[in-house]
């Protein structure tokens, strides 16, 4: 009776998360084919993001860098080569770097005879009370605010970060037929290694099913998300909510400014083909430290609400595969079906990314592989590492700005 109980709670919860959380799993908030500020039952053409009725407001890109020599040259290339038909700059911020991150940028400019359009800012030392992403941002939205013609829109993004010639067209021809503060792009992650294929899909479903995309693009849902690697802002609307000073010890930062944007107007965030990352996580150890580096931010460094997400994983993810292969009669027919569900839901993201469906009846296993970053994300916080990134650990531990929703 016990089995048959917890096999029904745990059906139930794979049958709440399919119907009635967003639609999260379906990808279905995506830019692909569809005309700006419009749902995916729209879809027409692209050509219609150049309408004239669209304007064109000037744009500067931000890029925090810190010792990104690597992917750096790459990231302002494409940005530099956009077919944008308003004025577009941009703005690296040398975050203190210990490479030739700065050099590497200007070069890149240089050669497609766009230095004039780039301009690389010396960052300056880390303000306590800031995390390194988020001072380095703040130093570039003031220098964009100090020039004779201030740009309407802000595009975030990271210095890892590559764009297709007609991605900044697309979203500012979104954010303006929707009148949108804040919209933002997933970038399609790198899934070329082996633990990026076990690995990447699934950060993409979880991020989903904690923010559904559909729910932070309802203005009549407190719900808000966004991905940092691409986030165009409306400058007043930035002002407005207090700048970037309002989230400053936030490690969850995209999310926390999405949170703070929303107030102000409505936001949208969806997946897209038209911007990627190229950050390689080659092995198991990238991953974890990628997740591990937020994971208890997310929690608000509560142990109370660590100890319920790994109770939680474990019954939604882990209980199906127990009692399928351990139960008998009713149970293992119901943890069957959860287990069958679980994969299901999990097939629209991994045929976005390309790999294997066979990755769905994995789903458990990778769960709880996850969960044990997000232990591991809590040990790291209590060595004084939490939110390491590039020899800074810079983890809030006030718990005040998170991010969460």
């Amino acid at each position: 009776m016990a089995n048959d109980l917890v096999a029904s709670m745990v059906l139930a919860i794979w049958l709440y998360l399919l119907a009635g959380r967003g639609a999260f799993w379906l990808v279905g908030e995506r830019d692909e084919g569809m005309p700006p500020g419009q749902g995916p039952s729209l879809a027409v053409p692209s050509p219609a993001i150049s309408s004239p009725a669209i304007s064109w407001p000037a744009v500067a890109a931000i890029v925090p860098a810190r010792d990104e020599a690597q992917s750096v040259g790459e990231t302002v290339a494409s940005l530099l080569r956009q077919d944008y038909p308003g004025e577009f700059t941009v703005i690296v911020v040398d975050d203190q770097s210990r490479d030739a991150t700065a050099e590497v940028a200007r070069t890149a400019a240089a050669a497609l005879g766009a230095a004039p359009r780039l301009t690389v800012l010396s960052g300056r030392a880390l303000t306590p009370g800031w995390t390194g992403k988020l001072w380095a941002q703040h130093q570039a939205v003031e220098f964009a605010e100090s020039v004779p013609r201030p740009p309407a829109h802000l595009l975030f993004t990271d210095a890892d970060i590559v764009y297709a010639p007609d991605a900044l067209r697309s979203l500012v021809a979104r954010a303006q037929s929707g009148g949108y503060v804040l919209t933002s792009l997933m970038a399609k992650l790198r899934c070329t290694s082996l633990a990026e294929r076990m690995f990447t899909p699934a950060f993409i479903f979880f991020f989903q099913m904690l923010y559904p995309f559909s729910w932070a693009n309802d203005p009549r849902r407190a719900t808000a998300a966004a991905a940092g690697g691409c986030m165009l802002v409306r400058r007043d609307a930035l002002r407005a909510a207090g700048g970037m000073a309002a989230i400053r010890g936030a490690l969850i930062d995209d999310c926390a400014l999405a949170k703070a944007l929303k107030a102000h107007g409505p936001i949208w965030v969806g997946l897209t083909e038209r911007v990627r990352s190229i950050r390689a996580y080659p092995a198991v150890a990238d991953i974890r430290r990628m997740v591990s580096r937020t994971a208890y931010a997310q929690l608000r460094y509560s142990p109370v609400l660590l100890a319920g997400t790994v109770l939680g994983l474990a019954i939604t993810y882990l209980a199906p595969v127990a009692l399928a292969v351990f139960a008998a009669g009713l149970a293992r027919i119901l943890g069957i079906a959860a287990w069958l569900l679980m994969a299901l839901a999990f097939q629209p993201t991994l045929r976005f990314y390309g790999v294997s469906r066979l990755w769905g009846l994995a789903l458990p296993a990778i769960a709880a592989v996850y969960m044990a970053f997000t232990v591991d994300s809590a040990y790291q916080h209590a060595r004084g590492r939490g939110g390491m990134w590039k020899g800074r650990a810079q983890a809030d531990i006030t718990g005040k700005v998170s991010g969460l929703r």
